[in-house]
């Protein structure tokens, strides 16, 4: 005997139609934004099983923003299911609510320094780049922190005192080996060689060719303590390329896995170089010319604090070097240093307390005027870190 269907044959297609009209309304949601058919696909086979799971829960049309797994959390409990409208807003209000103080670097753009006088340069002083030089050494002050040669800008909230700036730091020399670890946490910076000079830029001023980037200047400063005896690790990977968010985190990593590797390291210099522009937005290179040695990039010691938020307890600890190493380094070179900038950000330096970030030079000067600032600052290091040390 044949049986009856449940549904007329008219109201079943007409069901299965809708069906499947929804399907496709759910399958154009999902996938729109994809630009090929295999975006299209992945998003279709991320997005299924929650459908499934919304489909089984019979919550398809609500608009709340629950997740499926809220959802069927809140099933379990009647008392919470009955008063999921006030979830759905304490859940509202705490995925929009500020987020803590993160767990990671941000990269915070350098200040204009609080008050340089630019000093003209003979054009036979500098390297033939096409780029105008100047000198720039601070004029008053007003606005710094000063401490004998040292010129501190600070940025930050902290009151830096006097006394404690004098007194010794506490990373020092040791037996064991490698001592320090040289890092370029924006590897790819870099300089203006000479005109007709064939550079494959990967970016305004970068470029992965380490004959004209930071990394030149890591290999110069790493010569130099090898030289002197100090054991040195030059990390020349580029924690800026391809992608540059997110270097300070990659290069964080990899300091910590020297460290782990590595824990006779003592001293950590995160070597960058800045970039300078006149009113009109060029760019001018910034220089010391030394008498009986050559036309230097002046160069610019960054210290990072516990201002952003981000645990860094022994921040003093850098500033106390860095302190050092800048009137040792101006009182044999005067105007080689530029301001110390004491800053919010931490820079990764709170991995030991010899940590330093060196700005050397800008992007408007030579490679061969930053290679020159690399080897004249690990030699004034070297004779800071040699007299700390006996």
């Amino acid at each position: 005997m044949r049986k009856k269907p449940i549904l007329p044959a008219g109201l079943l297609r007409r069901l299965e139609a809708g069906v499947l009209g929804l399907a496709v309304l759910w399958a154009a949601a999902v996938t729109a934004g994809s630009d090929t058919a295999a975006a299209a696909v992945s998003a279709l086979r991320s997005s299924l099983p929650m459908g499934a799971l919304r489909w089984e829960l019979g919550d398809l049309w609500t608009q709340d923003q629950l997740s499926p797994a809220a959802v069927l959390a809140i099933s379990q409990a009647p008392l919470l299911l009955s008063a999921r409208a006030e979830v759905a807003e304490l859940w509202q209000s705490a995925e929009t609510a500020p987020p803590a103080a993160a767990d990671e670097e941000t990269e915070e753009a350098a200040p204009t320094p609080v008050e340089e006088t630019p000093l003209d340069v003979p054009d036979a002083a500098a390297a033939d780049n096409g780029v105008p030089a100047r000198t720039l050494v601070p004029n008053d002050p007003s606005g710094y922190t000063v401490f004998g040669r040292a010129y501190i800008s600070n940025s930050t909230d902290h009151e830096i005192p006097l006394t404690a700036l004098g007194e010794p730091f506490a990373a020092a020399l040791t037996e064991e080996e490698p001592q320090i670890l040289i890092i370029h946490t924006h590897g790819s910076e870099a300089y203006t060689p000479a005109p007709g000079t064939e550079v494959a830029w990967s970016g305004d001023y970068r470029t992965t060719d380490t004959r004209y980037n930071v990394v030149k200047v890591g290999d110069e400063m790493a010569a130099v303590f090898g030289e002197a005896g100090i054991s040195v690790l030059h990390d020349r990977t580029l924690y800026d390329y391809p992608s540059y968010s997110g270097a300070y985190d990659r290069a964080l990593a990899a300091i910590q896995s020297y460290l782990a590797q590595y824990p006779s390291i003592r001293f950590i210099l995160d070597v960058h170089r800045d970039a300078i522009e006149d009113g009109q937005g060029n760019q001018y290179k910034v220089v010391s010319p030394i008498q009986g040695v050559g036309t230097s990039a002046q160069m610019t010691l960054v210290v990072g604090s516990d201002g952003s938020g981000l645990t860094h307890p022994d921040w003093m600890e850098n500033l106390r070097l860095a302190v050092a190493i800048q009137q040792d380094v101006l009182t044999e070179y005067p105007t080689l240093m530029r301001p110390l900038l004491l800053r919010n950000s931490r820079y990764n330096q709170h991995a030991t307390t010899g940590s330093l970030l060196v700005e050397v030079g800008a992007a408007g000067n030579a490679p061969e005027e930053a290679a020159l600032a690399g080897r004249l600052l690990a030699q004034r290091m070297t004779e800071v870190l040699r007299a700390q040390s006996k």
